[in-house]
């Protein structure tokens, strides 16, 4: 992975992350307890779902990611049997026709909603101005955001073609938060989902229109994707025994706004980074640093647009907003440079191109 967004990488790793994924499927065997669909009409057969008749256009889908990762912890902690071989068939059998995936929005489903679960359980607890527990749930898209949405590709495939070409291979689903808890996120047992605040797509107080705030958005938390699904093949940290404990398909489990994983040992590392208030792991303050530097190369474009076409307030937002992205790049690149003998050769590569971003003037 490089800091410089890469269609043809972004395939790669996805067919890395698939092949875990029938690793799995393979030591599950279905056989016949593993039928497709709900039960059909006297006298006719369910068809069996194999391991074979599960297509890569199935698995890519965030949906079957969930049921993969599921079906591995059950792995984990028993011998294949009939009871996580038909659970797996009943989560797989309703995606069957579905059809490829694509970018797009998604409308709230059970898979989403239990990744936001899982995301309020690694965020400190809050409290609103009522008193009560700040929270999060995933909410339908309106006819206006979906233009923001559309208009924030557009952008994109403008400004930075290849990175939009990456977040079409990485994601296939956008999803809208509500609520105070969190801004965004994203999360590997639901790998190809971002999760983006609705409010991120609007116009921000100081004038930022909203489809670049979109755009950015998708910026940041494609790339929290893409991180999660290089470091499959290829690890930006080394192993901690103390550390983080793995993710169910071999890559870790970390997110934008929210942490999303299999937990963190108590004496792990923890460090400030500039997106968090509370101290992160060495992997989280990673991904953030390479999420900074896309964002201030993602400004640098938009900056040389602004001056062309947009009213003059805006341009100062996307001016400000590149020295802002920048300063907390350079701060993330400073912090993870003091800790580097924890990276591996990858992990410093890419730390090294992050670093050069934020040297670089536009």
């Amino acid at each position: 992975m490089h800091v410089e967004a890469d269609v043809r990488g972004a395939v790669e790793d996805r067919r890395e992350v698939l092949e875990r994924m029938r690793a799995v499927l393979d030591r599950v065997e279905f056989g016949e307890s593993a039928r497709s669909g709900p039960p059909r009409g006297s006298g006719e057969r369910e068809p069996t779902l194999t391991a074979a008749s599960v297509s890569d256009d199935m698995l890519r889908r965030p949906a079957a990611v969930e049921a993969v990762h599921t079906a591995q912890r059950a792995l984990r902690s028993r011998p294949p049997s009939r009871e996580p071989r038909a659970s797996l068939a009943a989560l797989l059998g309703p995606l069957a026709g579905d059809g490829p995936p694509a970018f797009g929005p998604a409308e709230p489903q059970e898979h989403l909603r239990r990744s936001v679960a899982r995301a309020l359980r690694s965020v400190p607890a809050r409290t609103g101005r009522d008193g009560a527990p700040v929270t999060a749930r995933v909410v339908a898209w309106d006819a206006e955001r979906r233009q923001v949405l559309v208009r924030a590709m557009d952008l994109l495939a403008e400004v930075w073609p290849e990175m939009a070409g990456e977040l079409a291979e990485t994601v296939t689903e956008v999803a809208l938060l509500d609520g105070d808890a969190i801004d965004g996120f994203t999360d590997f047992t639901v790998h190809g989902v971002v999760l983006v605040h609705r409010d991120r797509l609007t116009t921000s107080a100081s004038g930022l229109p909203g489809p670049v705030r979109c755009a950015e958005a998708l910026v940041h938390e494609g790339t929290h994707n893409r991180c999660n699904a290089a470091a499959v093949t290829e690890p930006f940290l080394l192993p901690d025994p103390a550390g983080e404990g793995p993710s169910v398909s071999g890559g870790p489990s970390v997110s934008g706004s929210a942490s999303v994983s299999g937990g963190t040992a108590p004496g792990a590392l923890r460090v400030a980074t500039p997106l968090r208030a509370d101290p992160r792991p060495l992997s989280g303050l990673f991904q953030q640093t390479v999420v900074l530097a896309r964002g201030v190369l993602l400004y640098r474009g938009l900056a040389a647009l602004a001056v062309l076409r947009m009213p003059a307030r805006a341009e100062r937002a996307v001016v400000a907003r590149e020295a802002r992205l920048t300063a907390s790049a350079r701060q993330a690149v400073d912090t993870l440079t003091a800790h580097s003998g924890a990276l591996t050769d990858t992990g410093r590569a890419l730390l090294d191109e992050c670093a050069a971003v934020t040297r670089r003037s536009r």
